[in-house]
């Protein structure tokens, strides 16, 4: 086994249109205003920027993140990742019922040499830390989505969200 890959999927159930969801997933830059744990966002250029992240764990990590895919049609924003982590995230956002699910999924491997130093010992704590993460952001992107007045942007139905989009 690989100490130093990693698996992730999450599943958020969210009360608002797959085309919010898409919207406000899309737009990389406003992240860190909705999901405490992504501390930083720079835009390199209209498919990629830098983010910082931090969660429970007294460690930031610091990823390029390049566009992918973006297919509203499909509900699928993908990323490749460069840095502290190496491989890809995925959301794929689907109506259910009178909401949106939005699944993540992410394989990356940890390049940031104090993660691999603690790979064996710590993975369990990586893992619970990437857990509270994405339990924050779920709880985050609620916030932000129900705050947000219908027709405002990014949160239109039918928006595809902002140019150049996904940068987390």
């Amino acid at each position: 086994m690989d100490w130093c890959h990693y698996r992730f999927r999450s599943r958020w159930d969210l009360d608002a249109p797959p085309a919010a969801v898409f919207a406000a997933l899309a737009n990389g830059d406003d992240y860190p205003r909705w999901w405490p744990q992504v501390r930083k966002v720079r835009r390199i250029d209209e498919h990629s920027g830098t983010a910082r992240f931090r969660s429970l764990v007294p460690y930031d990590l610091w990823v390029i993140v390049s566009e992918a895919r973006q297919d509203p049609a499909e509900g699928v924003l993908e990323i490749s990742l460069s840095g502290d982590l190496e491989g890809w995230a995925r959301w794929t956002v689907t109506a259910r019922g009178t909401g949106t699910r939005a699944r993540f999924d992410q394989e990356v491997e940890a390049r940031k040499p104090l993660l691999r130093r603690l790979a064996f010992p710590g993975r369990p704590v990586f893992r619970v830390n990437h857990a509270l993460m994405m339990r924050s952001g779920r709880r985050g992107l609620r916030s932000h989505l129900a705050a947000r007045p219908a027709g405002a942007p990014g949160v239109a139905s039918g928006s595809s969200g902002s140019r150049g989009g996904n940068a987390v």
